[in-house]
């Protein structure tokens, strides 16, 4: 007997409860509630394989059950109340603005593995960001190593498939330094942390020849626990391999690795908040070799048009990739026929285990022989081991045995939607009108450049090879030397193969700010996608022709209070899509980022990752962030004001509250337009936002880039009026940029940015030195830039 009945129709709610804990189904009192009922009208108790399937499929991973369910949001700001019920709070959020904007460069969003847009008239981008946040924290090169093979697989399962062209990660760790004494019982060292999750994206990226672009690295005591680990593959897809479909009859093929008890329960065990009983069982077991192998063979067979439709064996395994091929239209799965790591494997584990390295094709019956035989000439194993149906149930033998039949709408659709209450109030520690001095601007600035947000990551960033395939235009570090590399804004790759002998190439950049999170999350969301499109921009992109991913990853949303910041964060994706003209085209959430010993829990801060893919018309009129030549004069784009709440700054400085940065769409959307024509008419030298730390850490990581001086007059930049020197130096606010242009473009560029506020503040000088003076020619700083680099590179020099 490969199948064992389990006993649900008798149980109490409590004993419910107990079953989902112990078999980490991590479904709630209610789901096990509707799947009592199923089979109560069945007549009959579940199969093990059949409670697993449905747990996996219902999972909060792979169901989004939050943030598609009913939620009651109340809003509480000053005296105003607002009251909001949400039947599908992504529907009537983020995908509402999508659909609202329309945009026919949007070939295919929220319905596929990955978002697609236009490219060129043959060639669409493919664009997906997943999180592997749970397993990274119990093995984190492991976790690491296959949340990046995973979303390399979801760029091979788009459409018929598409070419990953390049790999995005984003990572939050805790402080590296952290105290053992203050570590909580039964979690990993956050540098240990650190060094893992480094090494396995490194690894598999790198093995699998594919170019390691962009990405960032954030650092909180909220994430000692909880480190989340964002990774992203863009890839290019041709447009006639855009669509799939299923047709009953067609036979199911797995191809690439075999199954192992590695992985199993994924999907529920990342649902759910990790204390020290969670099994590291549950993380997955990467070999890149063996996805290199079938990757190449996969496009191959693509081409050759031997199959209909492909997905990737993510969470929940096969469970998850054969039902969601089989939907719409039913399947039969042969268990036995599962190549396997070893033998002993329950019908039940080779269902839902989540061992990596395999995709599910859909393949007519007339390309058998064809596909096995593609697969065969690259010694990549390929087995059918089933076929789709028209009876839409999923039914599943071993051995001739009947192990588990369900209708594909239950499992689909059967899920009962929850009401969750969510509340936000106004933080009732917001200072305003705080102001803010210091006596020694200098010793700021250093400190700053060395703090652990702002820092350079070069440790990290040289140990992936972001030039693989010879298509990288813009890479990580900027600089006319390896000694004088400074922080890039955004990538640039050239597809040339797809290009027709044109220069089109691809942006790729990101924005996240979990601290001002902490005070208000709609302005992190606001502040995160401002960032992700000014760091296109500052490369070239154009944001008429760009898009969004977001990843929300969030504490318990069943906590009233973090549920309801959570809801303000879509709401303000909602508002910003719209203002900006600029949609969503695929994203992804991870909740129940908490860890708990004993009593207490200890839980992320909210944080939302956007990236931003878009279009550049000409690779060859992109800029970098160096200074490039003396002379040239320097100029500030955009309006400095009083915002230093969850700066930097204010961190370095131990000060709560404050005005979080916020956001007039308009009018940054408006800059971003005219700064992005005014290089592509190649009036620009060189450009650079300003983000953590604000001006001055901008205009000192463009210097010592460059390797050049500059001399800047702070009395001529744009501010709030009643501004401290040390508030326009270090405020944070959004839709700010540096731009170097010649003297000989500046006339051009002051009336190509009419209308914008601007100020010719600076020029770059031959005095190796930044030097910063006010209205009255009075030095606020004078540090070299060789001391300002030596800050900005010596703290995660490891």
């Amino acid at each position: 007997m490969t199948v064992n009945i389990i006993e649900i129709l008798k149980l109490s709610d409590k004993q419910l409860i107990e079953l989902s804990r112990k078999n980490v189904l991590s479904l709630s009192l209610l789901e096990m509630k509707e799947i009592k009922n199923y089979y109560k009208k069945r007549g009959r108790n579940p199969t093990d394989v059949e409670l697993e399937t449905i747990a996996q499929t219902w999972s909060e991973h792979c169901k989004h059950k939050t943030l598609t369910g009913i939620i009651e949001y109340k809003e509480k700001i000053g005296g105003k109340i607002k009251v909001k019920t949400y039947n599908n709070l992504l529907k009537e959020t983020i995908f509402k603005a999508t659909k609202e904007l329309n945009k026919n460069w949007c070939w295919s969003v929220f319905k596929d593995n990955a978002g697609i847009i236009e490219f060129n008239e043959d060639n669409g981008i493919a664009f997906k960001v997943e999180t592997h946040n749970h397993p990274s924290a119990l093995e984190p090169y492991g976790g690491a190593a296959t949340g990046i093979g995973g979303v390399i697989r979801d760029i091979l399962g788009v459409g018929k498939g598409a070419k990953p062209l390049a790999n995005t990660d984003v990572f939050c760790f805790g402080d590296p330094e952290l105290s053992w004494k203050k570590l909580p019982k039964g979690v990993l060292h956050p540098k240990r942390i650190a060094k893992g999750v480094v090494s396995g994206v490194r690894d598999y990226g790198n093995r699998m020849g594919i170019p390691t672009v962009n990405g960032a690295v954030y650092f909180d005591d909220g994430y000692i626990s909880n480190p989340l680990v964002y990774c992203g593959t863009m890839g290019i897809i041709p447009k006639d391999k855009i669509s799939k479909e299923v047709k009953p009859g067609d036979l199911v093929l797995v191809v690439g690795g075999r199954t192992g008890r590695d992985g199993i329960h994924g999907a529920t065990f990342s649902s759910t908040k990790l204390d020290q009983e969670s099994d590291v069982s549950a993380v997955q077991i990467g070999n890149p070799i063996v996805e290199k192998k079938f990757m190449d063979t996969l496009l191959k067979a693509r081409d050759m048009n031997l199959y209909r439709a492909i997905t990737d064996c993510g969470a929940g395994g096969l469970s998850s990739a054969v039902g969601e091929l089989g939907e719409s239209c039913g399947v039969e799965v042969n268990l036995e026929l599962v190549p396997l790591k070893y033998k002993g494997l329950k019908s039940w584990e080779i269902w839902v285990s989540e061992a990596q390295e395999r995709m599910v094709l859909a393949v007519p019956p007339e390309k058998k022989e064809k596909i096995k035989e593609v697969f065969e000439s690259e010694n990549v194993e390929a087995v059918f081991i089933g076929k789709f149906t028209n009876n839409k149930k999923l039914k599943l033998f071993y051995d001739k045995e009947t192990v588990a039949e369900l209708d594909m709408g239950f499992l689909h659709y059967g899920v009962p939607k929850p009401v969750r209450k969510a509340v936000w109030t106004e933080p009732a520690e917001i200072k305003k009108n705080t102001k803010i001095e210091s006596k020694d601007l200098g010793k700021d600035l250093l400190e700053l450049l060395s703090s652990l947000n702002i820092c350079s990551r070069e440790w990290i960033i040289r140990q992936y090879d972001h030039e693989v395939q010879g298509q990288t235009v813009i890479k990580p570090l900027h600089g006319n030397t390896i000694f004088n590399s400074g922080p890039g804004d955004a990538a640039v790759i050239w597809p040339y193969t797809v290009t027709d002998n044109s220069y089109k190439g691809i942006v790729l950049s990101n924005g996240i700010n979990p601290e001002y999170g902490k005070i208000d999350t709609y302005w992190m969301a606001a502040s995160a996608i401002d960032e992700a499109l000014r760091n296109a921009v500052c490369v070239g992109g154009n944001i008429k022709r760009m898009a969004l991913l977001d990843n929300f990853c969030w504490g318990n949303p069943n906590k009233e209070e973090i549920l309801g910041s959570l809801v303000r964060a879509a709401e303000c994706c909602y508002n910003m899509s719209k203002a900006y003209g600029i949609p969503f085209i695929s994203g992804k959430d991870s909740l129940h980022n908490e860890y708990s010993v004993g009593n207490k829990e200890y839980s992320i801060p909210p944080s939302l990752l956007i990236s931003a893919v878009g279009v550049v018309q000409d690779i060859r009129k992109t800029v970098t962030m160096d200074l490039k030549r003396e002379g040239n004069f320097i100029y500030v784009v955009g309006i400095t004001k009083n915002e230093l709440g969850g700066s930097q700054y204010f961190r370095m400085r131990k000060i709560k509250g404050g005005n979080v940065p916020t956001v007039e769409a308009e009018k940054s959307r408006d800059s971003m337009t005219l700064l992005g024509d005014a290089i592509s008419e190649g009036l620009v030298e060189s450009c650079h936002d300003c983000a953590e730390g604000g001006l001055v850490v901008a205009l000192s990581e463009m210097a010592f880039a460059g390797n050049k001086g500059v001399e800047f007059n702070l009395g001529t930049v744009y501010a709030s009026k009643g501004m401290t020197v040390t508030e326009i130096l270090f405020s944070e606010s959004n839709g700010r940029f540096i731009v170097e242009v010649a003297p000989e473009n500046a006339e051009k560029f002051e009336v190509r940015m009419e209308g914008i506020p601007f100020s010719r503040s600076g020029a770059v000088s031959e005095s190796k030195n930044v030097i910063v003076k006010n209205s009255e020619g009075n030095k606020l700083i004078k540090e070299n830039i060789d001391d300002l680099r030596k800050a900005w590179k010596k703290t995660l020099n490891w």
